[in-house]
């Protein structure tokens, strides 16, 4: 087959499926990489409860549950403790998506192994649909939610985040945690407001360069190149949803809440060398992490 077939894929435990092709040869790099990636600090912390996420974290170290360091145990309560910050960061985003009722559909753009979208299903009881480029993240996802029993209400599919099979005004709210890099934001906010039902929330956490900073820092083009990425500006992401019917009813500045979890990050056996850049970048100010909350209208 060519790239512009359809590709067969047969996954243990499940019907062969049919994945899309990539529509453009970036989407393919990236669907690639993502089906490449076997980090293990991704792989290690999910393993501490289950819940795989692909984000970091927030909040401060609980240095007490962490102990001395020259204890046989304390690389692995580090390992639970870098946990516990990045569902710290999940609790956040879904606390911001606002009352939701059991009927409702939720999307997660940019779904990864799925741990936020098991949290939001144990959290409101709902539907959680999530998207991903990687069929390789599609299938660890649904696995997951089978060996969890809610493969009726959890569900994640190959599918481009800026052309989703779902209905417009579907959806109750949509997020994306650390995937709106990867897209164009005018094009990504355009299908959130599709949709989304008027009145609905989205949400985004997200790595964003400062403009006061004047241009992108080499550290942030580290990171760009680290995940084959494309980081945007605030700015570029206010002025997307502006045009796009989605007004923000809360930008909040996570950057101080994000360095404990870098700190400690670089401290242990996962480290992916990406790090100082992460952590520079947030110093000099070049780098922020920011939430945003916009409602659909």
């Amino acid at each position: 087959m060519t790239s512009a077939d359809l590709t067969t894929v047969a996954t243990a435990g499940s019907a062969s499926v049919f994945i899309p092709a990539p529509m453009t040869p970036y989407q393919g790099d990236i669907a690639r990489y993502w089906d490449h990636e076997a980090r293990p600090v991704n792989l290690r912390l999910g393993d501490v409860d289950g819940l795989y996420h692909h984000h970091y974290g927030i909040g401060d170290v609980d240095h007490a549950a962490l102990g001395a360091a020259d204890d046989g145990e304390y690389e692995k309560r580090l390992i639970a403790e870098l946990h516990r910050l990045e569902s710290a960061q999940a609790e956040l985003l879904l606390h911001h998506l606002g009352p939701i009722e059991r009927d409702d559909t939720l999307v997660d753009a940019g779904c990864g192994r799925g741990g936020s979208m098991v949290m939001a299903h144990q959290r409101f009881g709902c539907k959680v649909e999530g998207v991903t480029l990687s069929a390789k993240q599609a299938d660890f996802a649904n696995r997951r939610a089978r060996e969890l029993g809610i493969e009726d209400h959890v569900h994640a599919r190959v599918c481009n985040m800026l052309g989703t099979p779902f209905e417009t005004g579907q959806a109750a709210a949509s997020w994306n945690n650390e995937s709106s890099m990867y897209v164009d934001l005018h094009d990504l906010f355009a299908e959130h407001s599709r949709i989304l039902a008027v009145g609905g929330r989205y949400v985004t956490i997200t790595g964003c360069w400062n403009p006061r900073y004047g241009q992108p820092s080499k550290w942030v083009s580290q990171i760009n190149a680290h995940f084959e990425c494309n980081i945007h500006s605030r700015r570029e992401y206010l002025r997307a949803m502006a045009d796009n019917r989605l007004v923000p009813q809360a930008v909040v500045d996570l950057t101080p809440a994000t360095l404990p979890y870098w700190a400690l990050r670089a401290t242990s056996s996962l480290v992916t060398g990406i790090e100082e850049a992460f952590i520079n970048s947030y110093k000099d100010g070049s780098f922020q992490y920011f939430l945003i909350a916009a409602d659909r209208i």
